[in-house]
C-alpha cells in the first residue's frame, strides 16, 4: 500500500523530542503516517541512542522502541547557523515537538514565538515534567517521578506497602496525551487555519489517571491503595497456584459469576455461605473469599484452571511473562507485534501500533530506526535544496555535526 494512503500521510513534524514520552508520542505519529524529523546532534545524542546489547545489537532497546519510522539529522543547536537550518525545517513542517526543561527552546532560539515568526500556523508540542509555568516547572523529571508527583505512585501497590512508582506506562501515557493533544491541534488549524502551543505536563497526566481518589480527597476522606482489591468485585485478584511463580487473575462481576466459580471450585457449602452471598457481603469479606480462593488454587495449574473458568463465564487468565507475550500468535495475526528487518540486525519482533484501520493496512513500522544523519540527502539536499559544497562547509564547521 502507498505511504500517501496513510491517515497521518502529508503531515511533517519537526521532532526536537529526547529520552522517552517525548520520542514516543512522535513515534505513535510516525506509525499512523507523519514524517518525523528527528533532529539529532553528534555533540549531544539522544540519551537512548546508547550502546546496550539487546535486539542483537549494540543499540538500546529504548530507542528502538521510539525512533522506528523517523528520520534523522544531525544539527548542532549551539550554532545560531544550525538553529537557521532547523528553522528552515519547521518552516516547511506542521508540527514541532520538544520534551527538553522548560527554557532551553527559548535559549535556543526555537521557542513557539520564534518559530512561529517563520511558520504563522505552526501547531508546537512542549512535553516536560511540570509544565511550562507554576512554581515548580523548572523541576526536570523522570518516569518515576511523573507518577509520584502527580498521585499515581501513592494509589498503586498494597494497602499495607509502600507506594510503587510507575515507569514506562507514565511515559507512554504522557506520549499519548501528547499524540491526542497535536492531533486535536492539527484539526482545528484545519477548520480555523490558525496554529497554537500545546503545554503539556506528565505530571499532570499522572494526576488525570487517579480520578475518583483525587475527589474522595477533595472532600475529605482519605483514600488508600487498593492493591488487588476492587471497589465492587470479589474476588478480584492475583493468586498463586501450584505452578511456581505463575499466578492467575480471577475476576468476578456478579453473583451468577460467583456460583458459577463456586461450581468450578467444589468447596463444601462456599454457596450457601452468607458471608458471600452477594457482591456487598463478598466485599466486605474479601480476606476470608480470597484465603478460600487461595487454598483451592494451590493445587491447580493456572492455565488449566483459566481455561475451566473461562467455559463457565468468569473472567480468568494467567498473568503472562514477556516471552509468552512475543511468542503469542493472536498478537501477531492482528499486527500488535509486528516483524521488523532492517539491514544492520536479524529479523525481530517490536510492539506494533494497537488501532487496526479498515482501510489502511500499512499502519505500523516500516522502516527500522535511523542511524545518526542517515537522512540527510533527503532532508538537507530535496527539501532545504543545499548542494554538497554548502553540506560540506556546514558539515566542516560542524554545524551539521
Amino acid at each position: 500500500m502507498s505511504q500517501a494512503l496513510l491517515p497521518l500521510a502529508g503531515v511533517r513534524v519537526a521532532d526536537f523530542t529526547i529520552h522517552a514520552a517525548g520520542p514516543f508520542s512522535t513515534h505513535v505519529l510516525s506509525q499512523l503516517g507523519a514524517e518525523c524529523i528527528k533532529i539529532e546532534s553528534l555533540s549531544r545524542p539522544d540519551a537512548f541512542r546508547k550502546p546496550h546489547a539487546v535486539y542483537g545489537r549494540m543499540t538500546a532497546a529504548t530507542f528502538d522502541q521510539v525512533s522506528a519510522n523517523k528520520l534523522s539529522v544531525r544539527l548542532n543547536l549551539k550554532k545560531p547557523e544550525a538553529v537557521d537550518l532547523a528553522k528552515r525545517i519547521v518552516a516547511l513542517s506542521d508540527a514541532a515537538a520538544e520534551s527538553f526543561r522548560p527554557g532551553v527552546m527559548g535559549r535556543l532560539g526555537l521557542d513557539y514565538k520564534s518559530l512561529r515568526e517563520v511558520k504563522s500556523d505552526l501547531v508546537m508540542l512542549s512535553l516536560s515534567s511540570s509544565g511550562q509555568c507554576g512554581p515548580d516547572s523548572h523541576f526536570a523529571g523522570y518516569a518515576p517521578l511523573f507518577g509520584a508527583w502527580g498521585g499515581l505512585g501513592w494509589m498503586s501497590g498494597y494497602t499495607d506497602g509502600p507506594p510503587v512508582e510507575m515507569r514506562h506506562v507514565m511515559d507512554h501515557s504522557a506520549g499519548y496525551h501528547a499524540v491526542v493533544a497535536l492531533l486535536a491541534a492539527l484539526h482545528q488549524r484545519r477548520r480555523t487555519g490558525e496554529g497554537q502551543y500545546i503545554d503539556l505536563a506528565a505530571r499532570d497526566v499522572a494526576s488525570a489517571m487517579i480520578g475518583d481518589a483525587l475527589l474522595m480527597a477533595s472532600l475529605g476522606e482519605d483514600p488508600v491503595r487498593p492493591g488487588n482489591d476492587d471497589p465492587r468485585m470479589a474476588p478480584h485478584g492475583v493468586y498463586a497456584t501450584a505452578n511456581t511463580d505463575r499466578w492467575l487473575t480471577i475476576a468476578v462481576r456478579n453473583d451468577r459469576e460467583w456460583r458459577a466459580l463456586v461450581g468450578v471450585i467444589g468447596t463444601p457449602g462456599a454457596a450457601d455461605d452468607p458471608r458471600f452471598a452477594s457482591a456487598g457481603v463478598r466485599r466486605r469479606n474479601r480476606q476470608s473469599l480470597n484465603r478460600l480462593i487461595t487454598k483451592w488454587l494451590g493445587n491447580r495449574g493456572a492455565e488449566s484452571t483459566a481455561k475451566r473458568l473461562q467455559n463457565v463465564g468468569v473472567c480468568a487468565h494467567a498473568s503472562w511473562n514477556m516471552q509468552e507475550i512475543a511468542d503469542d500468535p493472536h498478537l501477531r495475526q492482528r499486527g500488535a507485534l509486528t516483524a521488523v528487518e532492517d539491514p544492520a540486525i536479524e529479523k525481530r519482533f517490536a510492539v506494533g501500533p494497537p488501532a487496526r484501520f479498515s482501510k489502511t493496512r500499512d499502519v505500523g513500522i516500516r522502516r527500522g530506526t535511523p542511524g545518526l544523519g542517515q537522512d540527510e540527502d533527503y532532508v538537507y539536499g530535496e527539501l532545504l535544496g543545499l548542494s554538497s559544497e554548502q553540506r560540506e562547509d556546514l558539515e566542516s564547521r560542524e554545524i551539521i555535526f
